[in-house]
This record gives C-alpha cells, structure tokens and sequence, in this order.
C-alpha cells in the first residue's frame, strides 16, 4: 500500500496519506473498478510521487550548489578587499562558523563584511584619485602647462590591487612635499615680480608688459589661470630682473653724467635755486646708491629727456655768454693761485684772452677749458704745498710778533703802571719766545722746500720767486742786522763814556731822550685804554729798515716784502760808505731798542 510522509510528521503523515488511500478505495469501489485497474492506478500513484520527491531534491541540491559558490565568492572577495585594503585584522566569519553554521548562515554572516569593505574600498579610491589628481595639476604647475606630467601619471598609476593605508599615506606625502615645493616657488615668483614690479615703476616702464613676456599667467588678468610657477618661469623672472637691473645701473651713469654737466652749467651760469629746483629729484641721485633708488619714475625716460634738454638749452646759452663765463673763470683762477701765491699762467690772462676771443681765432670752449685745467691744476698744487704754506704762515707771523716787539722795545714809557701795560708785557713775553723760534723756523722750513723740490722735481715759487732763495736772502739780511745791533751797541757804550766825561767836565744835563709825557714817540700812541700801541714807522736809515728786515704783513700786500728782499740781496749793504750822521740816525732808530730794554729771558 502506498504511505506517503513527510519526514516531520506533517499535512502528508502516514495517517494523513492512509486517510486519502481510503477516501480514494471507497470511491473506486463506488466506480466499480476491478483489483487490477486499482493496483495500476495505485502504482502509478507511487510512481508520480517519486518523481515529485525527485524533483524536490534536485531542486534542493541546486540550491545548496549555488549557495556553496555563493559563500566562495564572497569569500574570495572577501581576501581580495582584505588584501586589497590592508585589512589583516579581519577574520572570516565563515572560518569561524565553517564546522557548525548552514550555507545560508555563512552567506548572512560574510554578507556585511564583504559591503562594508566595498564602501571602504570605493572610499579608498576616491581619496587616492583626489589626492593623485591634486599631485599631477601641481607636477604640471612645477613642470610647464600644457606638458602633463606624464613621468608622475606613470609614477602614479592607480592600482587597485593595493588601496592601503601605507599607499595612502606615500600619496599624502608626496602631495605635502609638492605643496611646499609650490609655496616656495610661489613665494619665490611672488618676490621676483615686486622687484619687477619695484625696477619698472623705478624705470618708468610697463610692469604689465614686463611680465607677460616672461609669462601670461604673472599679469594676472585671467582669474581661472593660477600663477605659473615652473623652472621656465623663474628663469624669465630672473632675467628679466638682470636685465632690469642692468637697465637701471646704465641710467644712473647717464644721469650721473647729465647731473654733473648740470651742475657745472648751473655753477657757470649762477642759476637761482628755482631754476636748479626743478630738477632736485634728478639731483639727488647723486647722493644715493643703486639700492636706494627706489622713487617711481626717477629714471624714467621722460626724466631723462628733460634733463638732456635742460643741459641742451644751457650750453646754447653759454655760447651766447662764454666770453663773460672766460672773465669769471679767468678771475676765480687768479682769486684761487692769489690764496696759494702761485703765479698764474699769463697765456690765459684777462687781457690776452679777451683780445683772442674778439679776434675769434681761438674758440671760446677751448680757452674756457684751459682755464679750467689750470684750476684743476692749481688746486692740485695748493694741496700738495699745504704743509709748507701752513709753515710760511707760521714763520710770517713770527715775524710781524718781531716787528712789534721792536716796536715795542723803543717805548721808553712802556714799563710804566698804566692801564693795558700788563697786556702789552705779556704779549712782549710771548714775542720774545716767538721771536726765537725763528732761525729753527727759517731752517726747518728750507729743509722742507728742499725735499718737496726733490719729490716734486720742480722749484717751489712763492709769487713767483724761489722759496729757499727768498728765505736765504732773509737769513742773510738778519744776520746783517744782528751784526748792525751789535755794532750800535759798541757805539752806545762809546758814547756813554763820551757823556760821563762831559759830565765830569762840565757837569751833568738832563738828557734831551727822556720824556713823562703819553705825546706820539717812537711809534707807540696812546690808545685810549691808557696802553700803548705800535704804529708803523720807517727807520731813518736807508739801507736796513724793518720793513726789508721783516716779511710782509697780513695787512694785504702780497709780495712787497720779498721783491725788497730780493732787492737787499741784489745790492748788499756797505757799512763802511754810511756817514757819522747817518751812524748816529741809525743807532737813535735801531739801537733804540736796547736803550732801557729788559734782559730776554
């Protein structure tokens, strides 16, 4: 008999399936069927229920194939984003439920792994394409546009065989590195174009212009086109910073020239200080270096232009003026050889060189040229006889102390309490230590001239006569008139033996010399302090006076005292021709001074 069950127990039990097999008897016993009709029928029955069992474990052995494949899928995918990802923490779920869980349980339980490493994965991707895309536009930048980096695309080829951390953070490292790589380029681009910038506003030249020639990006007009900052452009900025530069260095040259020519323009003409104002900006770059020019436009071309202009329009009128500028120049040469007593060169004289501008054969230029090589000349002159001069000085005012002294020497009144008497002693003190100091001075100082004439290969004049020949004719004119001195001496002592003995003989007489009175004698007056002042005098001798004894003064004669001397030194004096009245003029004029003097300390 048939029994159909299900292994639970359920709708098709055992009872279930007899039920049914009655139901169906009853109504073939109904019909009429024979035995053999119900055995075919029954099992044809069992062999359709067969099939239905067969059918259902085929279906079932299916579905537990695609199950199995289904779980080694995932777990295979589950390994490759493992892998891929850097997920080596993460176990399978199936290892772990592999002896106990179904199929079903498996899948369910690697199901959610596996999504959530997809979305890892596609995370992962995203951020190593955004960070590659960010290092090949910055590689482009560094490199050239236009040029992509076809080195870092190859280099940074992404292989999603291998999405991990560490790939990650070799992207981000590399971004970071080419970022500052970036900013200091930029910085360094940044500081190329404001001194650009800083050159061309110095130069008067367009900056816009400057800089699109090394690049069209450095300008700045197109907001979407970053600042190209490649080796290409550095290089530009460089250059054109060089090129600056030397642009700049040349212009100062230029307009240091036309500043100096200005100058000597405005010097010659006696512009006002309105007409020089105009160009104070110019001017002043004489006063700075390269570095601190830094106002716009100050070297512009324009600037320049006015300036050549002004040089142009002043040299027209200094040919209108030259002869008048010849006078001035020919005057400050005299004025400058005056202050050094320096003979001037005749073939430039005021008078020589206005009849040869009249008679136009020598141009006016020229003459105004040598005129002012002579000044150099002069100039260069006074410098190197500086030390010599100062010692002239000196030495002359020595002199004018001995002058006065003697002067001062023949007051007979001079000791007498008055006021301004001690201001006088003191001043005669000090003459005295003055006055001896000058044969150290007189010899000290022809040493000198010697040497400057050997080092200089040329004779030292002092308005126009030797030096050494004008200090020997001194030398020897003093040493005349100590002798002179010494002689009046013997003949004072002479003549105060001659005066005892009239005296003895016919008794004593006031003497005619001595006087109490502040009247004008010996040169002094009274200068209304009570003190006494030396007054020029002449000696009544004719052949040695003060005035040939001495040098001249600072009164304002320039060489009188040493054309006298070369005069004394032509036409040596003969004590033996003077007269016993001239013996006796010159003992009162000379010898005088000793007459009541103080010993010299």
């Amino acid at each position: 008999m048939l029994a159909i069950g299900s292994p639970s127990g359920g709708l098709f039990s055992s009872s279930s399936c007899n039920t049914m097999l009655g139901e169906l008897q009853q109504l073939w016993n109904d019909i009429g069927e024979s035995e053999a009709d119900k055995d075919r029928m029954i099992t044809e029955l069992e062999a359709e229920c067969l099939q239905v069992y067969r059918r259902k474990v085929e279906e079932a052995a299916n579905a537990k194939a695609r199950l199995h494949q289904s779980v080694a899928a995932k777990e295979a995918e589950l390994a490759t984003l493992t892998a891929a990802l850097g997920e080596l923490n993460i176990h399978s779920p199936i290892q772990a439920e592999k002896r106990s869980a179904s199929l079903k349980q498996k899948l369910a339980s690697v199901t959610p792994v596996v999504e959530d490493l997809r979305k890892k994965k596609e995370e992962r991707i995203k951020q190593l394409a955004d960070i590659r895309a960010q290092i090949e536009r910055i590689s482009g930048e560094i490199s050239e546009y236009g040029h992509a980096s076809n080195g870092a695309s190859s280099s940074l080829s992404l292989d999603e065989e291998d999405l991990s951390l560490r790939k990650l953070s070799e992207y981000q490292t590399r971004l970071r590195t080419l970022q500052k790589e970036k900013s200091e380029r930029l910085q360094k681009v940044l500081e190329y174009i404001n001194e650009v910038h800083s050159l061309c506003g110095v130069l008067g030249l367009d900056f816009g212009k400057t800089v699109s020639e090394v690049h069209p990006s450095l300008q700045g007009t197109a907001i979407e086109q970053s600042t190209n900052i490649s080796d290409y452009t550095l290089e530009g900025l460089e250059h054109a910073i060089l090129k600056l530069k030397a642009e700049r260095k040349a212009r100062i040259q230029k307009v240091k020239d036309i500043v100096a020519s200005l100058f000597e323009l405005w010097n010659l003409m006696d512009s006002s200080n309105e007409e020089r104002s105009n160009f104070s900006r110019i001017t002043s770059i004489l006063r700075s270096s390269e570095s601190d020019i830094t106002e716009p436009g100050v070297l512009s071309m324009e600037i320049i232009e006015q300036a050549s202009a002004e040089v142009d329009r002043l040299t027209t009128l200094k040919a209108s003026r030259m002869k008048e500028l010849v006078m001035k120049r020919r005057s400050e040469l005299e004025d400058f050889c005056q202050l050094a007593h320096i003979v001037p060169d005749t073939s430039t004289s005021a008078e020589k060189s206005n009849a040869l501008i009249d008679s136009g054969l020598v141009d006016p230029s020229e003459l105004l040229a040598n005129i002012e090589a002579q000044i150099v000349k002069v100039k260069d002159e006074a410098q190197s006889r500086k030390e010599i001069m100062d010692r002239i000085d000196r030495w002359l005012a020595a002199c004018e102390e001995e002058n006065w002294l003697e002067e001062y020497n023949q007051d007979e009144n001079r000791y007498n309490a008055g006021r301004g008497a001690h201001i006088n002693l003191k001043r005669a003190e000090r003459a005295r230590v003055a006055v001896s100091k000058i044969p150290a001075m007189v010899d000290n100082l022809i040493n000198r001239t010697l040497a400057w004439e050997d080092e200089k290969r040329a004779l030292f004049l002092y308005d126009g006569g030797r030096l050494v020949s004008i200090l020997d004719d001194y030398k020897l004119t003093r040493k005349q008139k100590e002798e002179e001195k010494r002689r009046c001496k013997g003949q004072k002592k002479l003549q105060d033996l001659l005066l005892t003995e009239k005296e003895a003989m016919y008794g004593s007489k006031p003497s005619p010399r001595k006087s109490n009175s502040f009247r004008k004698q010996n040169g002094y007056s009274a200068n209304g302090n009570g003190s006494m002042t030396p007054t020029p005098r002449r000696s009544s001798m004719g052949g040695v006076t003060p005035e040939l004894l001495t040098p001249r003064s600072y009164s304002g004669r320039q060489n009188g005292h040493f054309k006298a001397m070369r005069r004394l030194s032509t036409a040596p004096l003969n004590f033996v021709a003077i007269s016993k009245e001239d013996s006796m003029s010159t003992y009162t004029s000379v010898c005088g001074s000793e007459l009541g003097s103080p010993p010299h300390l």
